[in-house]
């Protein structure tokens, strides 16, 4: 398994990986002055071999995340799912996405490819989730929700349930959704209301 990216969310990846008995053969950064990461060295420079390992993308911005994924040639590993995440059997969730500790992701659930289900998040019946969105920790996704790809939803924040969210949204922290929002809005308080729209380079 390589993981590529060696900051704060690494670690979390790689104790995700550790609790589930994976084993991590590597882990890249461009950042060249960064040496190790929890007892692991971090490598800068992409070799044959490297690339034909499965790989997870460890990076917190789903921007970056998103133009990284179309860079590597490596396959992406199947969803990694914390042992103390409760996850329903009738859920689907996508290759390089990860579920991190205590989240609940309950049943008729469509989750995309390169999530971050952060920890102690919910994300209720019938939700669809698109690709690189982030669900923050102890965030609540109720049923029927609809998030659109490379969305970003705040810790603590709740969205009721039908909504749907556009592409590219950042929802703030401890914001309350009652109504959909577009596209790259910005939204923040309870209830949530649009303060800007954020034009983000997102390939």
């Amino acid at each position: 398994m390589i993981i590529y990216g060696a900051s704060g969310h690494a670690k979390v990846i790689i104790d995700v990986l550790k609790s589930i008995g994976k084993e991590i053969d590597h882990i890249l950064d461009d950042d060249r002055s960064l040496k190790k990461i929890l007892g692991f060295d971090v490598k800068h420079d992409i070799s044959q071999d490297i690339e034909k390992l499965d790989a997870i993308i460890a990076i917190g911005n789903n921007s970056i995340r998103k133009n990284v994924s179309k860079k590597l040639s490596n396959n992406f590993c199947e969803a990694i799912i914390d042992k103390s995440a409760v996850v329903s059997k009738d859920t689907e969730i996508q290759y390089g996405t990860v579920v991190m500790p205590n989240a609940i992701v309950n049943s008729s659930t469509s989750i995309g490819a390169h999530c971050i289900i952060n920890t102690n998040s919910v994300v209720e019946h019938d939700v669809i989730i698109g690709d690189f969105v982030h669900i923050s920790p102890s965030a609540t996704v109720t049923g029927n929700v609809k998030i659109g790809e490379g969305s970003h939803i705040g810790a603590g924040a709740v969205i009721i349930p039908g909504v749907k969210i556009g592409e590219w949204v950042t929802i703030g922290a401890g914001s309350v959704i009652i109504n959909d929002i577009p596209d790259h809005a910005v939204v923040v308080g309870n209830p949530g209301k649009i303060i800007k729209y954020n034009k983000i380079d997102n390939g």
